[in-house]
């Protein structure tokens, strides 16, 4: 039990932890004073630092922060002293109503009546006082004063819904030293100039419209290049590996999904349904429900339900890239990230008991291929299983004790029998079978879940999908769902910042930039554009009008990976002086060496520039 809202992950340093819980209560004491009539949220210790949540009397912003940097310093000075008081359970809730303080109010009263408590806690430095388990500091002279700063400003509703207040949330970052602060900020601020949101659009990625809506992000060309040679990829690797492509509706009748059983576990993410009314063949009118997809299983289960099947058609591969929609919150919606429109690199394995770890194991394969050609080593595999003391386990998971025990045992052995490092995840299981995530440490700092691979025990009898054995009778496949390069928008997101917008050559939206140094040469530049172009080599001609360094200076901007530059040499020679992106070094190439190499390079898909 605590007192603080557990929202982000905290640190588990002790000593740190104090300094930075300290650290909320000297931010939230320097904010009641600078905003006189403003009340108190939550003020969590977090993953390097802390924040508080204000209901303020008046706004505040990042122009504030030095001001309230000086009132926290001068608190830090002043030697305070940390001092506990438990107070019984109706005084604790007199003094937080003379404090003035609703929300601190509310929670107590929640926490009393949850865990039947008698007293609550209460911590007081100098002239202020907050409802707080601890543990602080001995004395504000505890804290260093040059290892905090600021951070930015956030809303936040209280306790995290919608339909609540909006708080504002001060962020703040703490160390145990400045060195430790400043080389932190110093990689946060390089980690911003790498966010996917920014870059995307300076480098004409994605759009978000408002008359479009919230989280329905617009492709642009440049993105839907990326998006294509993404879904080429995977394609392609598929394709090797036995999958069958299929392609599904974006709709369906609002009771497939009570069958499947995704309903009522994901209402709260579903558009609302589309009432109709249809006319049967004998011309009765009926009323029904259609609902936008939320994911693609319960179409690709009536695949396989289409006709009938047999043990021999097992393992059966199908995959497509399949839109699926899902109505996140507001809040929660954010650049490429968090959506409500997606395109997800979707699979669904049929396969028997006895093929699941080869299945698995071959997902994996799959997996590790994929990602060794992004250039993505940075991450690891989670174990995801229920959590069998859950109170409410019953709404969360499938009720088969023994299909869970089973099935968790299979993947753990399958990891173990290959020496595949994992970590366990209680509680982080979907609700009709336990996963393997694959957990992405990002360039900015992030722990994401970018892939998956799931085991589904439960839906493929619900829907009572079925194949003939070698005993001539009807068995239950089981399911494996997989998803390796995500959607396409999770994983553009990741790309622009693992790459900082520099992508590869076959990655990257225009692979090559022809710059002539005069109009003289500007035919010389289209026949090549054009010669690049029939080999399906993405090329450009900049613009005529513009000097040489500011097309230079424009491709660098855009980050093209390779740029051609054309004169009077090159012209006579029928050659090129190849500039790469991010190279100091020139290169000077027979125009046809350069056409080879570069075809070399796109189709291995390599990370450099193939010149030899």
């Amino acid at each position: 039990m605590s007192y603080e809202h557990q929202g982000e992950i905290q640190p588990t340093d002790e000593k740190l932890y104090k300094i930075r819980h300290s650290l909320a209560h000297v931010l939230a004491q320097a904010v009641l004073d600078f905003r006189e009539g403003s009340t108190l949220g939550f003020g969590p210790p977090i993953r390097h630092g802390f924040y508080y949540d204000f209901a303020l009397s008046s706004p505040i912003n990042e122009e504030d922060f030095p001001e309230i940097e000086r009132r926290m310093k001068k608190i830090l000075k002043s030697g305070q002293r940390f001092y506990r008081e438990d107070l019984a359970k109706n005084d604790a809730l007199a003094r937080l109503e003379e404090m003035g303080e609703p929300y601190k109010k509310e929670y107590a009263i929640e926490l009393c009546e949850k865990f039947n408590l008698d007293t609550l806690t209460f911590f007081r430095n100098g002239p202020f006082v907050d409802m707080c388990e601890g543990p602080h500091v001995d004395t504000t002279r505890d804290i260093p004063r040059d290892a905090f700063k600021l951070r930015s400003v956030a809303g936040a509703y209280w306790r995290g819904d919608s339909d609540n207040q909006m708080l504002t949330r001060i962020y703040a970052w703490a160390f145990l030293t400045k060195g430790e602060l400043d080389e932190h900020v110093d990689a946060y601020l390089k980690a911003q100039e790498r966010d996917h949101k920014k870059l995307g659009r300076q480098l004409g990625i994605f759009a978000i419209d408002n008359e479009i809506g919230r989280g329905l992000p617009l492709w642009l060309p440049h993105g839907t290049v990326i998006r294509d040679e993404l879904e080429k990829l995977a394609c392609e690797l598929e394709f090797k590996a036995g999958y069958k492509r299929v392609s599904t509706p974006h709709i369906a009748k609002r009771s497939l999904f009570y069958r499947t059983g995704h309903l009522p576990y994901y209402a709260d993410d579903m558009y609302p349904p589309m009432e109709l009314i249809e006319h049967t063949d004998s011309g009765e009118e009926v009323k029904e429900a259609y609902v936008l997809k939320p994911m693609n299983c319960p179409h690709h289960h009536k695949i396989f339900a289409a006709e009938p099947r047999s043990y021999r058609d097992l393992p059966l591969r199908l995959a497509e890239y399949g839109h699926v929609y899902r109505f996140e919150e507001s809040g929660a919606v954010s650049g490429l990230l968090r959506v409500r429109g997606m395109c997800m690199n979707d699979a669904h394995i049929y396969c028997t008991e006895d093929q699941i770890k080869s299945e698995f194991l071959s997902v994996i394969q799959l997996y590790a291929e994929a990602y060794g050609i992004l250039g993505l080593d940075q991450y690891y595999l989670r174990l995801s299983k229920c959590d069998p003391d859950d109170p409410k386990r019953a709404q969360k998971y499938v009720d088969n004790p023994v299909a869970w025990q089973t099935s968790e045992t299979l993947l753990e052995e399958l990891l173990i029998e290959n020496d595949i490092e994992f970590v366990t995840g209680i509680g982080e299981a979907a609700f009709y079978g336990p996963k393997i995530d694959v957990q992405f440490r990002t360039i900015t700092g992030r722990d994401e879940s970018v892939s998956t691979v799931q085991l589904d025990f439960a839906v493929p009898a619900r829907l009572e999908l079925a194949y003939v054995g070698r005993d001539g009778e009807l068995h239950t496949p089981y399911c494996i769902h997989r998803a390796p390069l995500s959607t396409h928008e999770r994983m553009v997101a990741y790309l622009i910042e693992h790459y900082g917008g520099a992508f590869p050559t076959w990655l990257a939206p225009v692979q090559v930039l022809v710059v002539t140094v005069s109009e003289k040469f500007h035919q010389y530049g289209e026949q090549l554009v054009a010669e690049l172009r029939s080999r399906f080599i993405r090329a450009e001609l900049a613009p005529e009008s513009d000097t040489v360094s500011k097309k230079i200076r424009e491709g660098t901007i855009r980050k093209i990976p390779n740029m051609l530059v054309l004169g009077e040499r090159e012209q006579e020679d029928q050659t090129v002086t190849l500039r790469r992106y991010g190279v100091g070094e020139q290169t000077v190439l027979p125009k046809n060496q350069f056409i080879e190499h570069i075809e070399k390079t796109i189709s291995a898909r390599a990370p450099e520039f193939l010149i030899n």
